[in-house]
């Protein structure tokens, strides 16, 4: 004989009916219509996956969950998001607001002064990946400025260019003034 599953008692029938009609997220609905299955009629868990169109495992994890933490089971942070960070968006403003200034002083800062930097303020390694994100994530661009030798000289460059054309110009071979295209 195979086991009913069943959904714990944490909400009325009603209310469990009310947040499958309401709730704005698609997820969140099906897992309360697994729950209001399993609440009204208690069957296998095949026949509620099947009902509800998804899979077995689905269903049993559904109802484990709710059954274990209740509505916190359903109403979780959904998919994606930053679970896993090292700062705050706010404390990753503050990190960045020296290199910013400086950067408006028209010094360069690099990914690497900004990647030690960083090191040192979480405490461990990371990974540069890690950087290029923060960097991307407040608007930071990859600009280097124009290269030109520390010792350039303007005057050097402009006489350049002034006799640039004269020395690369193409020795073209003498054509006929009249050509004839015979008809």
């Amino acid at each position: 004989m195979a086991r009913k599953t069943r959904a714990a008692a944490h909400l009325s029938i009603e209310e469990v009916k009310s947040r499958l009609k309401t709730d704005p997220r698609p997820w969140c609905r099906q897992r309360w219509l697994i729950i209001y299955n399993a609440l009204v009629e208690p069957r296998k868990a095949e026949e509620i996956a099947r009902h509800c169109g998804v899979s077995k495992a689905t269903v049993h994890q559904v109802i484990s969950t709710y059954n274990r933490l209740g509505v916190a089971a359903v109403e979780t942070a959904g998919k994606g998001g930053r679970r896993h960070q090292y700062l705050t968006l706010e404390e990753e403003k503050e990190f960045l607001a020296p290199f910013f200034t400086q950067a408006q002083a028209g010094s360069i800062a690099t990914v690497g002064d900004i990647w030690r930097a960083f090191e040192q303020r979480v405490g461990h390694g990371v990974d540069d990946s890690t950087v290029y994100r923060l960097l991307d994530r407040h608007g930071w661009r990859k600009l280097m400025p124009r290269s030109k030798h520390p010792q350039a000289s303007k005057e050097a460059q402009d006489r350049f260019k002034k006799t640039l054309p004269s020395k690369f110009k193409r020795q073209l071979p003498h054509l006929p003034q009249k050509m004839s295209v015979p008809f």
